[in-house]
């Protein structure tokens, strides 16, 4: 956490985050007490988006909070952004620890291009689609996996590419 997070949080009215239960343990490290901590995710985030939207209009100050690391990296946090936007609110970035990026930077790959996929899609289809799409890609690939999902996403990357992806893990 940086200064500049810490006196984020402080400062805001109301703190939206992925989990409470995790992002109130990070406010008790810090010894922050949110005015408002409100659930955002995935699954909440068509009807929570629209309400912190309607907040922030208000004049309230809003913060949010991702699960690890980078808020809309890869979380809901890019459907707020965009409504922000939509709306005409600014969006201050406060910029933070991000995986990607940190995984690239020690990997000892080419840092010069790369492209960041996020996470692969759960549907086969759409997976097989998308690594048959980026075959001829110049550059380091970044991707994100869960820890239950990692032995299906290699088998995929081997059938896809004919090539054996462990060996390129960074954790």
């Amino acid at each position: 956490m940086t200064y500049r997070a810490v006196r984020t949080l402080q400062e805001a009215d109301i703190i939206a985050a992925e989990d409470t239960r995790q992002t109130r343990k990070l406010l008790s490290h810090f010894e922050i007490s949110p005015g408002k901590l409100l659930s955002y995710h995935e699954h909440n985030k068509a009807a929570s988006g629209p309400e912190l939207i309607r907040f922030i209009i208000e004049g309230k100050n809003l913060a949010l909070v991702s699960d690890a690391g980078l808020p809309a990296i890869s979380d809901p946090g890019s459907d707020l952004v965009k409504l922000a936007l939509e709306a005409g609110i600014s969006v201050i970035p406060v910029p933070g620890a991000n995986a990607a990026l940190s995984a690239l930077i020690v990997s000892g790959l080419p840092t010069e291009r790369f492209t960041f996929l996020g996470f692969l899609p759960r549907d086969n289809k759409d997976r097989d689609k998308l690594l048959s799409s980026i075959l001829d890609e110049q550059g380091t690939l970044l991707l994100y996996e869960s820890p239950h999902r990692l032995m299906k996403s290699l088998e995929a990357l081997l059938e896809a590419w004919g090539i054996d992806m462990s060996f390129w893990l960074v954790s």
